[in-house]
């Protein structure tokens, strides 16, 4: 077994983030044109899949890791589609970026505890 490392990993799903949340931002931006097809990044278990780190749900009562791909979003069914040939929700598009800023705001608050573990462990060390 090869070692994980938090901040690695961290580092990769920041970056995964970005690219949804640019993704995101594209299909806002196009909300109106004529014929635009909504993207969305494959989910970040994938993106980790393609690394060779899997990530493995371990208990029940652990939440399915979301969301680097971009793949054209064919289905419309469950959301209100905007009256132009475009397949952009605004508000699933909304919903996501929502996601994206928790997601954001849970891995920095991780990387912080772990920061602050690690200066404890360093300080009591000397």
């Amino acid at each position: 077994m090869t070692g994980l490392y938090l901040f690695d990993l961290a580092s990769m799903h920041t970056g995964y983030l970005s690219v949804r949340q640019s993704t995101i931002a594209g299909n806002v931006a196009n909300a109106n044109t004529q014929g635009y097809q909504a993207r969305d990044t494959v989910p970040f278990a994938q993106v980790l899949a393609r690394t060779g780190t899997n990530m493995a749900q371990t208990a029940q009562a652990h939440l399915q890791a979301p969301g680097l791909g971009v793949a054209v979003r064919t289905d419309k069914t469950g959301w209100d589609v905007l009256e132009t040939s475009s397949s952009v929700s605004l508000e699933q598009e909304m919903l996501k970026a929502s996601e994206v800023s928790r997601q954001h705001t849970l891995d920095v608050g991780v990387v912080r505890s772990f920061d602050r573990m690690l200066k404890l462990a360093v300080r009591s060390g000397s």
